[in-house]
């Protein structure tokens, strides 16, 4: 079975909101069996929608559209949808019940305006939406099935779980889609794509297809395939896992959604142990992961954010000589900075990041993107030089993603030399 979904509405294609509800819904679908074929946005135009709809026909199975059911003269979608069709309006009364009822709970009567929500085609079943005043609507023509409904997320939602997916499981006989996500960090995805080729080549055989899905500060790999039988994709699936996992286990982190700051909180809890961080070039935004992870009281004491020499010095004690010789992005600071983390936060373990995020403050032998990252355990402290690139926002993220996952490999008793990239210097322990 496949789908396309279409979005109505100027305010998607001038920017003015951000289309939440595509991703949502494919993912949805998917989970069902439903194959995504394409997403598509037009704006409120009667001559678009026409052309989206007579399009998606021709492609997919089930046509899912959502917006431009409102009550105002912009709202366009039931009137096209009655010319698409060739019918007319006709008023339901189970509808103007629901619409009532959401009135009469905020104390309000039905507007004239309003009661016009209750108006569907008459060639469609209307969807209950217990959540607004505009009903869904079920369309079948020529074995097409063809579902408009409001773009209001929580709307769409509730209409998606209660009505539409239920309504497509029971139609149609849909197969398994099985997704699995390896998450990978430390390793790029020209160099990631090299050292799997000949895995690659053999699950393509067995039918599952990979996807390589990059990001400033990981790579993700999906594999996908679909059948009827479940418990065989499961199979086949994790023994091409297991074999994917001995050629490229130094860069695995994770899976499907888990996040680093997650599984890093996750080590400390288990061993009962603390963390401390001593941000220069991050500015506090490893604390705000470590931070966005419920329960990280459990394991993280805070952080110590020094731009300048005097409060490295002053808060982490930082020798100023050691600044003034090797300058605050260097092997030798990062390091005092990480063991005066652990002194002064009385942790079991530390990070410490100190660089040039740029766009300026590079030189030709620290240019922008120069990254130092230090993690610090039971007095030792294991210091990498990275550099990432010239976007600042990129290299905050990176150089964050980076120390997490050095500090989970120290949890894990993994040695971080093998924490390889593209562009790092050689790290040392010191």
């Amino acid at each position: 079975m496949l789908a396309e979904i279409i979005t109505i509405g100027d305010e998607l294609l001038i920017g003015q909101i951000v289309d939440t509800n595509s991703a949502w819904m494919a993912r949805e679908l998917n989970n069902a069996g439903i194959f995504v074929k394409q997403i598509s946005s037009v704006s409120d135009n009667r001559e678009h929608i026409l052309k989206a709809l007579d399009e998606a026909k021709g492609r997919v199975d089930i046509i899912l559209l959502t917006g431009g059911l409102g009550p105002t003269r912009d709202d366009i979608t039931k009137n096209t949808l009655c010319e698409y069709f060739g019918v007319k309006l006709v008023f339901s009364e189970l509808i103007y019940a629901d619409v009532e009822k959401i009135f009469a709970r905020f104390g309000k009567t039905v507007t004239p305006v309003n009661r016009k929500q209750a108006e569907v085609p008459e060639n469609c079943t209307p969807l209950r939406n217990l959540n607004g005043t505009a009903p869904g609507m079920w369309f079948e023509k020529e074995g097409k099935v063809f579902v408009s409904m409001p773009g209001v997320p929580y709307e769409m939602k509730g209409l998606m779980e209660q009505e539409v997916l239920p309504r497509l499981t029971s139609l149609f006989k849909l197969p398994h889609i099985l997704h699995r996500t390896i998450l990978t960090q430390g390793i790029g995805e020209s160099a990631l794509a090299e050292k799997i080729s000949a895995w690659e080549d053999s699950i393509e055989s067995l039918g599952i297809k990979l996807a390589y899905l990059p990001s400033p500060n990981m790579v993700r790999l999906r594999m996908t395939t679909s059948g009827p039988d479940r418990a065989e994709l499961e199979a086949t699936v994790s023994a091409k896992e297991e074999e994917l996992k001995k050629i490229i286990a130094p860069y695995i982190y994770g899976y499907e959604e888990e996040k680093l700051e997650q599984l890093v909180g996750d080590l400390l809890r288990k061993r009962g142990e603390k963390l401390g961080l001593a941000e220069s070039c991050t500015g506090g935004y490893i604390s705000h992961l470590i931070t966005s992870v419920p329960g990280c009281s459990d394991y993280y004491e805070g952080s110590v954010v020094t731009y300048s020499y005097e409060q490295k010095e002053r808060l982490l004690g930082v020798k100023r000589g050691t600044l003034e010789k090797f300058g605050a992005v260097s092997r030798e600071v990062v390091s005092e900075m990480a063991a005066g983390a652990i002194s002064k936060l009385k942790v079991h373990h530390a990070i410490a990041v100190s660089g040039i995020a740029g766009p300026t403050g590079g030189t030709p032998d620290k240019p922008v993107g120069t990254v130092w990252i230090a993690v610090a355990t039971g007095g030792k402290v294991f210091a990498e030089k990275f550099v990432f690139g010239h976007q600042r926002d990129r290299n905050i993220e990176i150089s964050a993603d980076t120390a997490l996952n050095m500090l989970r490999k120290l949890l894990l008793g993994t040695d971080n030399s093998s924490l390889a990239t593209d562009n790092k210097s050689t790290g040392r322990t010191i």
